[in-house]
């Protein structure tokens, strides 16, 4: 019988919490959504943007161990009552923190941060245990809730960190005190809240201050806020800097890269040992992320070989540029699922992509969100991906959202399929013009919506709407 992760005694002594109803039970897991909950959650009731409290009487009847609350009144069954639940929340991560012997990585970035952490997480896995974010459980809450969910018996655990503002990276870093801090890229994202890619630069910095005194900081070797970068590193408790990239200097050095409709393949020095690997995953952008994992894994104990057979067997996940065959009445379209986010740089990798597939007899269709929290150099960052669409071959381009005005006015004329204001005025649109043979890109930033448009294709729904 496996372990449980967290016993009543053991999680009241680490939130400093009362025990109610019951103090023998033991969680399996820990849940702050009912609709995910398995039986033997420990169910956190958090007051986020609903008061989880109100979910507490679902929670037990579907079974939960306990539930951490604020309110020993909400429902029945055993609780663990504490004054705020999300410091509860994270009085499990510190202890949880403590009681583990794991090696822990931390990743963030500009871009790539989910792609790499994923990809570092199948590399940990193929050389014993290993723990990692769920989904992208990068913020004030995901962060704290995966280190709880860490188990004893992990051997390496990494962790995503996001932010929005100042302040959040250094807070998240800090918790986990990893012993690998890696930063992927910087590049314009959250400029309307941080105001310049300097500020951006120092923002994600803020990972470095966590450090174990031990700790290892991973980052660019030839990106334009290196230098920003190892000045933060240097001021941190970081006992070494590990750069990664194409310069001549970076210890983990990209050597040649290419990428077509099968993946990926290059050569990489690490540490001064030349390594092959291939990559199932598509795009230019992944000799970058490449780097960036070969690195990290090294600083965590991984060597290169191990790292280069785990990512030969990495694919994109979903909305990150998985790429699937959907079927239609007379063949088949490919689409390349890219919805998750976006931002300037990502919208290039990604239409590379594109531009690296062959249509079997059909056309090239890119259907882009507006890219959001840019600042006031919105317009000109979206005018300026005109030239990565002509790049990229695109026959056809669905654009969604007002952001994107700039770039419909900036596209070569009979580029242009379609605008409109909102993502769902595209969705009978885009299932009338699909047709089978063609290559369909989805990108956008979340709010966009055009992850909708992407389900409706993924779910072959095209019969009912247009192309059957």
């Amino acid at each position: 019988m496996a372990e449980p992760l967290w016993t009543a005694r053991e999680a009241a002594a680490a939130v400093s919490g009362q025990l109610i109803d019951r103090q023998d039970w033991t969680a399996s897991g820990i849940s702050i959504d009912t609709r995910s909950l398995k039986p033997g959650d420990l169910f956190v009731a958090l007051q986020d943007q609903r008061d989880g409290h109100d979910f507490v009487p679902d929670a037990m009847a579907r079974g939960a161990a306990a539930a951490l609350v604020s309110n020993p009144d909400c429902g029945p069954g055993a609780k663990l009552v504490v004054g705020d639940t999300l410091d509860g929340l994270r009085g499990l991560a510190r202890a949880a923190r403590e009681r583990s012997p794991a090696v822990r990585v931390a990743v963030t970035g500009s871009v790539g941060k989910t792609s790499v952490k994923e990809a570092l997480a199948a590399v940990f896995r193929s050389v014993g245990t290993s723990h990692a974010s769920q989904k992208s459980y990068n913020n004030h809450w995901g962060v704290p809730l995966t280190l709880a969910m860490m188990p004893k018996s992990a051997e390496r655990a990494v962790f995503e960190m996001g932010m929005n503002h100042a302040g959040e990276i250094r807070e998240l870093s800090t918790l986990v005190r990893p012993h690998v801090a890696l930063i992927t890229k910087i590049a314009p994202a959250h400029l309307e809240n941080l105001g310049s890619m300097e500020a951006i630069a120092d923002a994600k910095s803020e990972i470095f201050e966590g450090l174990h005194p031990d700790g290892v900081a991973v980052f660019p070797a030839d990106d334009e806020f290196t230098s920003r970068l190892a000045g933060h590193a240097g001021q941190s408790a970081a006992a070494f800097m590990l750069e990664f990239g194409t310069a001549a200097h970076a210890a983990v050095r990209i050597l040649d890269f290419e990428t077509g409709p099968e993946g990926g393949r290059g050569r990489i020095s690490v540490l001064g040992k030349e390594i092959s690997f291939a990559i199932a995953a598509r795009g230019d952008h992944w000799a970058w992320n490449a780097a960036a994992i070969f690195a990290t894994a090294i600083a965590a104990g991984v060597d290169a070989e191990a790292t280069a057979d785990a990512l030969a067997q990495l694919t994109a996940g979903a909305g990150r540029g998985a790429i699937r065959q959907i079927p239609l009445r007379n063949g088949y379209f490919t689409l390349i699922d890219d919805s998750y986010n976006a931002n300037p740089a990502s919208m290039r990798a990604g239409l590379s992509i594109l531009g690296s597939a062959e249509p079997e007899s059909g056309r090239r269709i890119a259907i882009l969100g507006e890219m959001l929290e840019l600042g006031p150099d919105s317009p000109a960052l979206h005018a300026s991906l005109a030239d990565p669409v002509s790049q990229a071959r695109a026959d056809a381009v669905f654009l969604a959202g007002k952001g994107n005005i700039p770039l419909r006015d900036a596209l070569q004329v009979g580029r242009l399929a379609a605008y409109a204001d909102t993502a769902d005025e595209l969705l009978d649109l885009v299932a009338g013009f699909v047709a089978p043979g063609d290559v369909v890109f989805v990108k956008g930033s979340n709010a966009s919506g055009v992850h909708r448009i992407a389900r409706m294709l993924a779910e072959d729904d095209l019969g009912a709407r247009g192309q059957g």
